[in-house]
């Protein structure tokens, strides 16, 4: 069993790596993005580039097991090909439906396993959080999330399966939240070098 994958873009550089997660038994999202230069001096551009999406699948007919199993290896296989330096993994919300719940935790388990096997560190955010970051809307619908994406990545189509553009999401999310620290942290410092 393969995760599903896009080419890897022409010119990646160095810069930070994120691997965003949306954790789901059936489907777990996936999606590297990197972003190079710090953009606290105007002197240095930021990149932002699409390394690839995709996501890991599994068939309801699979026991459980194995399936927890699959994903755990789609998900071991993208972080060593993307050698992501951070994890972005969308929470679990309460779903109405119990049974729904405990696979979207049986599942995020899975990818906080994965990436604390890899040392990685894994920052989490909520589903709101993400859609406000990426939409400027905590409630925007997954064609919103899906568009602005396209839009704010450059791609030529909006990335599919939705699970795919619900994982790039998270990692843009972490990044727009890693690039105001750092502008803080650069402007703090700037401002302690004048006291």
């Amino acid at each position: 069993m393969r995760p599903s994958t896009t080419p890897p873009a022409a010119g990646a550089g160095p810069g930070l790596v994120v691997l965003g997660i949306d954790p789901g038994l059936r489907a777990t999202g996936w999606g590297v993005l990197a972003l190079a230069g710090s953009g606290v001096s105007s002197a240095e551009r930021e990149e932002l580039t699409v390394l690839g999406y995709g996501a890991v699948t599994t068939d309801p007919a699979v026991p459980l097991a194995e399936r927890l199993r699959r994903l755990s290896l789609g998900l071991r296989e993208v972080i060593g090909r993307w050698q992501p330096m951070e994890v972005a993994v969308e929470e679990a919300f309460v779903a109405a439906n119990k049974r729904v719940a405990i696979a979207m935790g049986e599942a995020l388990g899975v990818a906080l396993l994965a990436a604390a096997e890899a040392g990685l560190p894994v920052f989490e955010y909520s589903a709101s959080e993400v859609k406000q970051a990426v939409t400027g809307y905590g409630r925007g619908s997954k064609e919103q999330v899906q568009e602005m994406l396209r839009l704010q990545l450059g791609l030529e189509a909006a990335p599919q399966p939705a699970d795919a553009a619900d994982a790039l999401a998270t990692a843009l999310c972490h990044l727009m939240r890693r690039r105001a620290e750092a502008r803080l942290a650069g402007a703090g410092s700037l401002l302690g070098g004048r006291a």
